[in-house]
């Protein structure tokens, strides 16, 4: 049995048990019952997905993938495709927001490079995991984005960096990426997971004009109609138009999972790696935490699709790089140490509410 499907196979439901005891300590702390709203359901998430019913946070740290894209030849970007190495240093060396909240907040960061067209490897940067499939995607306006044998090592990468981090005490995992040119290829992973629409689904991304979008609209519509044959399941949409680092994404989403571990997904491109973990495990996204809804193309629609539960931000932020995920992590993070400090009105003296008759 290989990685993958040992991975589906070991996926088990959400622990209910765990979350009902995790409700009935939140009724018994000191606070009229129910009023930390979402931070309720948040500790209850956590609790059930990780089937603990104490709700212990662990280490926290942060998967970036990184890579390029052949379909940037279609000037569907507003960057040209050397960006990606730019900031694949600048995410190294410190600069990128990610990088500063990372810092700011104590998380651990791997930013991993899946495909980079450019090899740094010889350059010694920090805090990068080599990881390639190859000199990033190919152009899948003419041909397929990777090789089947592609998509499954990306699937699989994204599984084995879960269990990494599991293996380091993390608990709370967020993923991210950057790659010029991966909204157009979320915009077709999303439109053939999920049947939207194209001209719902694909945005500015990083600062095209309408004239971009509408572009950008046309060649994942025509990319859509190439590789209709290819497209029935996920491991063929993820070779046909996908990236390396949303392929990643997915594998993470379906690792962290299977090592009953929270996962946080950051916005638009990450949300096209969870919906392919969703095809390959159905029902696998109501034990995800989504970030943010993004600004950015039909993220909205995407995510009532899948049936996520409402997002923890609301920031019109649309900069990727896991820097929405890297806020959600700090609520769940307060959601977890209001549950496990706040007194209980046994412990603390405090007469509880009445029932009103």
């Amino acid at each position: 049995m290989n990685l993958l499907a040992q991975t589906l196979s070991s996926i088990k439901p959400p622990d209910e048990d765990a979350a009902r005891a995790v409700a009935a300590r939140l009724d018994s702390l000191t606070k009229p019952r129910g009023s930390l709203g979402h931070l309720e359901q948040i500790a209850r998430r956590y609790a059930a997905g990780r089937g603990d019913p104490a709700a212990k946070l662990g280490q926290r740290a942060m998967l970036v993938f990184v890579a390029d894209h052949g379909i940037v030849e279609q000037g569907v970007s507003a960057y040209p495709k050397q960006v990606t190495v730019e900031m694949l240093r600048n995410l190294a060396r410190g600069g990128a927001a990610i990088s500063v909240l990372a810092r700011r907040f104590g998380f651990k960061l791997d930013l991993v490079d899946v495909g980079v067209e450019q090899d740094t490897r010889a350059e010694g940067l920090p805090n990068v995991v080599y990881r390639r499939l190859g000199a990033g995607t190919r152009n899948f306006a003419r041909e397929p984005a990777m090789t089947p044998e592609q998509a499954r090592g990306a699937l699989e990468v994204g599984i084995e960096l879960a269990r990494d981090a599991v293996a380091q005490g993390v608990t709370l995992l967020g993923i991210g990426e950057m790659g010029i040119g991966n909204s157009t290829t979320a915009a077709a992973v999303l439109a053939a997971t999920t049947g939207i629409a194209p001209q719902l689904l694909a945005g500015y991304g990083a600062g095209i004009d309408e004239d971009g979008r509408r572009r950008k609209v046309a060649v994942v519509e025509d990319a859509l109609k190439l590789h209709c044959g290819a497209l029935g399941d996920a491991q063929g949409i993820l070779a046909a138009v996908g990236g390396f680092e949303i392929g990643a994404m997915a594998g993470a989403c379906l690792g962290a999972a299977a090592a009953q571990i929270a996962l946080v997904v950051d916005g638009f491109i990450a949300t096209a790696g969870a919906a392919l973990a969703e095809r390959l495990c159905p029902g696998l996204c109501a034990r995800l935490f989504f970030a943010h809804r993004s600004a950015d193309g039909g993220h909205r629609l995407v995510l009532e699709h899948l049936g996520a539960a409402p997002p923890i931000l609301e920031l019109g932020m649309r900069l990727g790089e896991g820097t929405g995920a890297a806020l959600a992590m700090t609520i769940i993070d307060a959601a977890l140490t209001l549950l496990n400090e706040m007194a209980t009105f046994s412990g603390a003296g405090v007469s509880e509410q009445t029932e009103r008759r």
